[in-house]
């Protein structure tokens, strides 16, 4: 491969809040043990965007920095070449992060009391935006099936949903597009139902498609704007960002995608009540370089993230086969019920941080459906992950936990 995604990165004492947080939780960890937890990754980053921040500061003033026509145009061309959807320049709204945007869209387009729809087991920001703005939370969980051929996968309860939309009280749903932590890609068609009942009974969809870009193989992101209508663009709220996509979270880079303009500007009301709603200066270069440099470094990402899902979901069917590894259709973040082991979540979290060693989300911050699962980063090199379930298989064979419940069996 042209980049590295095998260099083993040690980032104590650099901030990371993932590794901070693991030893908050386990002080005496020492050395050698990686956290496969919150979303971002344990690789280098991209070397043109880190050349490109480099070349800016040779000239640059550190001082209030506004989106140029660059930065606009890499965003809109990104989302043309990369997702087949025509935007244009004046939707956009920067902000300094997907989650303060979804905080703003709801304090913005909807009032104390309205209900806003998540659909869960998801990522958590979601439901603390609708109960921290002092609105309803309104669940409409999605569906654990099975395919024709028997693997598992999650689908939306659009009965549920319809239902739920009808509602004239709930105003917004908040879609995750694909979806974290379950990790499905929606269909168009899927889309396009889910527009149909919100746009019938007035409920504004807010699309966050941050893992638009992590798509593995066999599968096509569908971003919700190449499914509408015009008539329709009143209804809908994308959010979109590098972050994700180029390990950059840190930068503070977002580019919200608002195509009407009574909406647009509510939602930029909305910002002027943060004081601190800018981009950082850096989040320009390092985004025109993403988006315009860094199309061969993300190829070969999703081919690594892949293949370590494989390795994931092969290991477990042969050492942990009770536990049911979902499809990864998209993001890096594979998501396995561990519920046969019958350990309730606290249980079940003291195993895998004490036991196993291993620094996971847990599922049930998720919300409803999310008890007893683990949500795996597979962002790292082989090695971090081969490490990482060989503590949990050693771990359940002296627990004596699924596979193992009757002694060393394999």
């Amino acid at each position: 491969m042209k980049y590295d995604f095998t260099t083993r990165l040690n980032r104590t004492g650099t901030g990371s809040f993932k590794w901070d947080e693991m030893y908050r939780k386990a002080p005496d960890l020492g050395s050698g043990i990686v956290p496969l937890s919150v979303a971002d990754m344990e690789f280098k980053n991209p070397p043109q965007i880190k050349q490109a921040i480099a070349d800016w500061l040779d000239d640059a003033v550190l001082g209030y920095t506004d989106p140029t026509d660059e930065f606009l145009d890499a965003c809109v061309d990104w989302q043309r070449r990369r997702h087949g959807w025509q935007a244009e320049r004046h939707w956009i709204v920067p902000t300094a992060g997907v989650v303060p945007a979804l905080f703003n869209a709801v304090r913005s387009l909807t009032k104390p009391g309205d209900g806003v729809i998540v659909q869960p087991p998801v990522y958590y920001p979601f439901s603390k935006a609708v109960t921290t703005l002092d609105r309803t939370l309104v669940t409409n969980p999605l569906l654990r099936t099975t395919r024709d051929d028997g693997s598992p996968y999650y689908q939306m309860d659009f009965e549920d949903l319809e239902l739920k939309a009808q509602d004239p009280n709930n105003t917004m749903l908040i879609l995750c597009s694909p979806h974290n932590p379950v990790g499905r890609v929606w269909s168009a068609a899927e889309l396009r139902r889910l527009l149909d009942i919100c746009v019938k009974n007035d409920v504004i969809v807010v699309a966050d498609e941050i893992h638009d870009d992590l798509i593995m193989p066999g599968h096509k992101h569908t971003a919700i704007m190449s499914v509408a209508d015009v008539g329709e663009y009143d209804h809908i709220l994308v959010a979109t960002a590098p972050s994700k996509t180029f390990n950059i979270a840190g930068l503070q880079a977002s580019a919200i995608f608002v195509p009407n303009d009574d909406v647009r500007d509510r939602f930029r009301h909305g910002l002027e009540l943060v004081p601190s709603s800018e981009l950082n200066c850096f989040a320009y270069p390092a985004t025109i370089a993403a988006y315009t440099k860094c199309d061969d470094w993300l190829d070969e990402l999703i081919q690594v993230v892949s293949a370590n899902f494989e390795f994931l979901r092969g290991f477990m069917a042969s050492y942990l086969p009770e536990v049911v590894v979902y499809p990864m259709e998209g993001t890096y973040l594979a998501w396995a019920d561990f519920n046969a082991w019958g350990l309730s979540t606290e249980e079940l979290e003291s195993f895998m941080e004490k036991d196993a060693l291993l620094f996971l989300d847990e599922g049930y911050v998720f919300g409803k459906g999310g008890a007893g699962f683990e949500r795996f980063n597979l962002a790292c090199p082989r090695d971090v992950l081969e490490e990482s379930l060989e503590r949990l298989v050693h771990a359940a064979k002296v627990r004596r936990l699924g596979s193992f419940a009757e002694g060393d069996q394999a």
